[in-house]
């Protein structure tokens, strides 16, 4: 059974900007998915559907999620601001298909419904600032070099284009709009006409007409789309205008023009042209040659290659807690001058290195008789060291839910908890899995709430459970977790949101009574 998948491009957010077929879409829509900042402006229209929403950075897990739901059938979805395919999700989620195989005729309906793009909405409230050739650039380094982005800026700058800066500045990136404007300097005068735009077409929404060179005098975040004009651009009671080069083949203070309709594209009307005002010959093959050579030349500026990193959770195992001196030199070898290996608080140190081939890294700890696992939003088993093996007897489960569980992909981080005996002195019941080992059988919690002042243990739903049992019971339950968690859903979200996991019910832990802190706070 396949489903359909649309990628829906809302506009700027107001509803009067949202097309019809936009509209038609989420109304068949059984699940819809998206950031929550834009499930806020979309709310009229999604009343009574199954709502996905994630925070920032989590678009691949959106995607996953909507491709997953139209697998199992259903109408789903995907929301992105302005154009889907303008930065937004729909090449993310030809990717995610594309990794899976998917068959564009057997497979599930994807739909890319466009809408406006912010360099569109924002220029409409400027005046007419696009009315030559434009370009936009997304200033945001975390997935592209900011070398690779400069040349950009720089080859914009020199050709004369209106550039629209996307992502131009956050809390933390505050040096790269500083830069650009360094890089345009070299080639647009410093009163070349800018317009800031802040949430266009939305209840806060914010015009600033400035110039270049006093630009960053302004408020830029996030929400704000950098509109800067080209060498013929101009303001005009309070609009911003790029004239579109009429004013060479036409005169547009006279109702009579000079050059008849039939005579504006005769070469020697268009001087300017590539042409130079002349009927084009072909080239002689000396010319061609050297062309060709030209063209070899400019290969070796090529883009600079992206540098792929390496990540890998590496311990002496799940039980184990003692690195050898031979292991530390191997983790030191393996991170390199450019590497690091930090320490975590989950029983292994994480690994950081460039490189194109993780392979010979990889072989290189394995024989030196480490683990690894990848990170992120994955399974990892933590166990207590079993006082040093002398309370052996639970090692078998913690080893096998390391092997049988350990690195499986999740809606979001999903840790378990093993302890060795009663006295549960390393804290497995604060996992969001948690399972001690008592009287020769396993006592089960659930959904701990592991982060916040507001943290609280795992829900007590179970004791006595056999030890032949432990393991496939808990592989019951992550694989419930994998099927039916939303993306950056954390484990006890998830057992509040159904109810009931392998039969046991959620209750309501207690919880201290105090105000709830954003990060950084």
């Amino acid at each position: 059974m396949t489903g359909t998948l649309y990628v829906v491009g809302f506009g700027p957010g107001h509803e009067g900007h949202i097309t019809d077929r936009a509209k038609q879409a989420l109304k068949e829509s059984d699940y819809v998915i998206g950031y929550k900042t834009y499930m806020e402006l979309v709310a009229p229209l999604i009343d009574g559907k199954e709502v996905i929403s994630t925070g920032m950075s989590e678009e691949v897990s959106r995607a996953q999620a909507a491709v997953k739901q139209a697998e199992r059938g259903k109408t789903v979805s995907v929301i992105s601001s302005g154009d889907a395919g303008v930065y937004g999700m729909a090449g993310l989620v030809y990717e995610v298909l594309a990794e899976q195989g998917w068959d564009r005729k057997t497979g599930i309906t994807v739909e890319i419904i466009p809408g406006i793009s912010a360099i569109n909405s924002c220029a409409s409230l400027l005046g007419a600032p696009i009315m030559h050739d434009a370009c936009t650039i997304s200033l945001s380094d975390h997935l592209t070099p900011w070398e690779l982005i400069e040349k950009r800026i720089d080859a914009a700058g020199a050709a004369d284009f209106v550039i629209a800066l996307y992502n131009p500045k956050s809390g933390r990136r505050t040096k790269q709009i500083e830069e650009a404007q360094r890089i345009l300097l070299k080639y647009r005068k410093p009163e070349t006409p800018v317009g800031l735009v802040k949430s266009a077409y939305r209840d806060r929404q914010e015009v600033v007409m400035t110039t270049l060179e006093e630009m960053l005098e302004h408020d830029i975040g996030m929400l704000t789309t950098v509109i800067i004009g080209n060498s013929t651009t101009f303001f005009y009671d309070g609009l911003m205008i790029t004239p579109r080069g009429y004013t060479r083949k036409y005169t547009l203070t006279e109702e009579k023009q000079p050059l008849r309709a039939h005579e504006r594209l005769r070469p020697e009307n268009e001087p300017w042209a590539l042409h130079g005002g002349e009927e084009e010959k072909k080239q002689p093959l000396k010319e061609l040659g050297l062309q060709a050579l030209a063209a070899m030349q400019k290969q070796k500026h090529a883009p600079p290659e992206v540098k792929a990193i390496f990540e890998a959770a590496v311990s002496p195992g799940v039980v184990n807690k003692h690195f050898t001196p031979q292991q530390l030199i191997a983790l030191s070898e393996a991170a390199g001058e450019k590497g690091t290996i930090e320490y975590t608080p989950h029983h292994y140190v994480l690994l950081k290195t460039e490189t194109a081939d993780p392979a010979p890294i990889i072989d290189k700890l394995r024989a030196a008789g480490l683990e690894l696992a990848p990170v992120g939003d994955v399974v990892t088993v933590k166990a207590c060291d079993f006082c040093n093996g002398d309370k052996s007897d639970a090692i078998p489960q913690a080893e096998k839910l390391q092997r049988d569980l350990g690195g499986l992909s999740v809606p979001k981080e999903l840790r378990i908890g093993v302890n060795g005996c009663g006295m549960a002195c390393y804290g497995a019941v604060n996992e969001d899995i948690g399972i001690v080992y008592r009287k020769g059988a396993f006592d089960l919690f659930l959904g701990a709430k592991v982060v916040s002042r507001t943290a609280h243990p795992g829900v007590y739903v179970a004791e006595g459970i056999p030890p032949e049992k432990i393991v496939p019971m808990l592989t019951r339950i992550v694989e419930g977790y994998r099927e039916s968690g939303h993306p950056n859903e954390r484990f006890f979200k998830y057992f509040k949101r159904v109810g009931t996991v392998e039969g046991f019910t959620h209750r309501d832990m207690p919880v201290p009574d105090v105000e709830p802190m954003p990060c950084g706070e």
